[in-house]
This record gives C-alpha cells, structure tokens and sequence, in this order.
C-alpha cells in the first residue's frame, strides 16, 4: 500500500491483493512479523528491478 510491495507480490504470486494487505496485518497483529517480512520484500522488490 504504502511502498507497493502487497501489489507486487500479488502480480507475482497471482494472487488477490486485498488477501496479501490482510495477511500482513494478520502477521503484524498476532505473530509481529509482518512490518519486518513487509520491509524484507520492499528490499527485494528494489533489487529485482
């Protein structure tokens, strides 16, 4: 949403966008590793241009 990356990582999976943003706010809230998986994939988003 914010750097792009749920909408990236939907294209590549072919998955639902809106699925991926709950997911990681589902990881954020329960397991706290969602704002940490979230900045790893803007990271690799960036190189893999």
């Amino acid at each position: 949403m914010i750097l792009g990356v749920s909408e990236w990582l939907s294209q590549k999976l072919g998955w639902n966008v809106k699925h991926i943003r709950i997911a990681f706010v589902i990881a954020f809230l329960f397991f706290g590793t969602g704002l940490g998986l979230y900045l790893i994939l803007w990271i690799v988003k960036m190189f893999s241009k």
